[in-house]
């Protein structure tokens, strides 16, 4: 706990010591808030911070765990995903699971509907037609990942519909960066070829390198979900997409990688290759997805702040340093 009390409003973040939410947490740390760091494991307390914050573990499919990360809650971030083996039907526990037991928690709650911001993926909408997606298209799931997450979304649009919470879902377009040398790492593609480059491997697609895919920064990202509480009431009741509204050749990207960890490693740049997938690959891992985040910027103000060389640049530099390297 910080030393100064607060009597802010109560925002729990529900796996806050994971990538995404640390940069959360560091984003609201700097307002004059009760914040609750929730996670399997203890959250770092961010630097400097405003916030009146408790940091507290819970296995969140107990009900007991989930039932004290909530209480008193006025707002709650819900970050919470299975990321082991994801294309498995059992992550279902945690991916639609946790958010039942939340919203029948709030459904016994009497008082104001709390606001609930829930990260969905740009990739429910399955394989689009057309890029940039924005926000009006069926949603055909393609994923099992995808799917529970749907069906977490569709619990949160009905319990905001009846009056239980005013529930959000943001829609992610693929997220990267870097949080903190202490933070955790990124797990996504653009910081695995990074490694890769350091370590001297050829970096691979499983494609030709045309597909585009739309990076938005974690600072970014955590800044959305921040614009989101701001703007609950408004946006309550439906998803919205974050992303950049740009899309990148990930053969681009890839080389662009290579060429950054060389110039700080000095050895040579690692190729970049394609292969042929693997049997797990999905169509969704073989098209474009680019999203058009104007609705939302159109309630909230947001906007991204990152380019993506500049991202890759402060990505690159960071793995760079952590490996012992220039």
């Amino acid at each position: 706990m910080s030393s100064r009390e607060t009597a802010g409003p109560l925002v729990t973040v529900l796996g806050s010591s994971g990538f995404v939410g640390s940069a959360i947490a560091a984003v609201l740390a700097r307002r004059p808030i009760r914040l609750r760091l929730v996670a399997r494991r203890p959250a770092p307390v961010p630097a400097h911070a405003v916030a009146d914050i408790e940091v507290r573990t819970a296995d969140l499919t107990t009900p007991d765990g989930l039932a004290g990360a909530l209480a008193g809650a006025d707002t709650v971030i819900h970050l919470v995903k299975d990321s082991a083996g994801w294309r498995e039907a059992r992550s279902e526990r945690v991916n639609v699971g946790v958010m039942r037991a939340l919203l029948d928690h709030f459904g016994t709650r009497a008082g104001p509907p709390p606001a609930v911001v829930f990260a969905g993926s740009s990739s429910q909408v399955g394989v689009p037609s057309s890029v940039p997606v924005d926000g009006s298209e069926p949603d055909r799931p393609d994923t099992p990942y995808d799917r529970q997450k749907q069906a977490a979304e569709e619990l949160l649009a009905a319990a905001t519909a009846d009056g239980t919470v005013r529930g959000v879902t943001l829609r992610l377009a693929t997220v990267y960066g870097h949080v903190s040398p202490a933070g955790p790492p990124d797990p996504g593609v653009l910081s695995a070829m990074v490694r890769r480059a350091i370590a001297g491997e050829p970096l691979t697609m499983w494609h030709d390198g045309t597909v585009r895919r739309d990076f938005v920064h974690v600072h970014d990202v955590a800044a959305a979900f921040a614009a989101a509480i701001d703007h609950a009431s408004a946006l309550a009741g439906r998803h919205w997409l974050v992303g950049t509204g740009h899309g990148e050749r990930l053969r681009d990207v890839f080389g662009r990688i290579a060429r950054l960890v060389s110039e700080r490693t000095g050895k040579p740049e690692v190729a970049v290759r394609s292969v042929a997938p693997p049997d797990t690959a999905t169509p969704t891992d073989l098209c474009d997805m680019v999203v058009d985040p104007s609705a939302f910027r159109a309630v909230t103000g947001w906007h991204h702040q990152t380019a993506l060389a500049d991202g890759l640049e402060r990505t690159v530099a960071a793995l760079t340093n952590a490996s012992g390297g220039r």
